[in-house]
């Protein structure tokens, strides 16, 4: 699931509580660059479909500028937390630890792709994450570190490009916002990375939507901020929190 969550220092998740218990974990690493689509893995024998937009492993090269999980944790001083799983997971742990800032994860058990062959993450310590037999868990988790609990709290959820199961938190997180459950008295941004128009059917679906009348019109995008690059992003967050942008 390539979803993060960033939260100030002292956030109200509370990794010690879960100890020895199968609910979840935090986090502490190595530094490493990434790029988007590191793990968008193609099967070698199958053609790569639109090309355009993404590229398989082979075709990888560096995109020092998509360092957006690095760049937001300094923005905002706050804890990254994450799913603490592969690909774009991984980015975000490892980019907010180049920054300095501390991480924390919420893995579940055996997940599909890789680290699939025990409930441990392959290099951070155990006392830094939960590991989660359920999807409820994590989802919980990371939306109680997105909770604002007073005025000079910054935390937002970013999702980045990924599949079914970013697509379940997105959404429920999407209704916890628009039910007022979350950021009924102190907002959280909601941003959602469409780099390469990644989202670009998910969009026009929500389109069809207000067509066809199931959704208000222009509610789902007062509900969330989607950002083409990082640089609109941390303007975004920047503009939200009043802060000074980074150099």
């Amino acid at each position: 699931m390539s979803f993060s969550t960033v939260s100030n220092l002292g956030s109200r998740v509370d990794v010690t509580r879960f100890r020895g218990k199968s609910a979840a974990e935090v986090v502490q690493s190595s530094s490493g660059k990434w790029r988007f689509g590191a793990n968008l893995n193609c099967r070698e024998s199958l053609p790569c479909r639109r090309r355009k937009n993404l590229m398989c492993k082979s075709e990888l090269v560096d995109f020092d500028e998509r360092t957006s999980p690095h760049e937001i944790a300094k923005l905002l001083d706050c804890t990254s937390w994450t799913g603490a799983g592969p690909g774009l997971m991984d980015a975000a742990t490892k980019g907010a630890l180049q920054a300095g800032k501390p991480v924390g994860g919420f893995k579940i058990g055996k997940e599909a792709g890789e680290w699939t062959a025990s409930n441990f993450h392959s290099y951070l310590p155990t006392e830094t994450y939960l590991t989660c037999r359920f999807f409820s868990a994590r989802k919980h988790g990371l939306v109680d570190a997105a909770v604002r609990n007073k005025g000079t709290d910054r935390t937002a959820v970013v999702a980045l490009p990924g599949g079914i199961g970013t697509l379940d938190e997105m959404f429920e997180i999407l209704a916890l916002i628009q039910l007022q459950r979350i950021g009924s008295e102190l907002p959280v941004p909601f941003i959602v990375m469409n780099y390469d128009s990644f989202y670009k059917n998910l969009l026009e679906f929500l389109d069809d939507c207000e067509y066809w009348g199931t959704v208000s019109r222009g509610e789902v995008a007062s509900l969330w901020k989607v950002c083409e690059n990082n640089s609109e992003a941390l303007a975004y967050l920047a503009g939200f929190y009043h802060l000074s942008p980074l150099d």
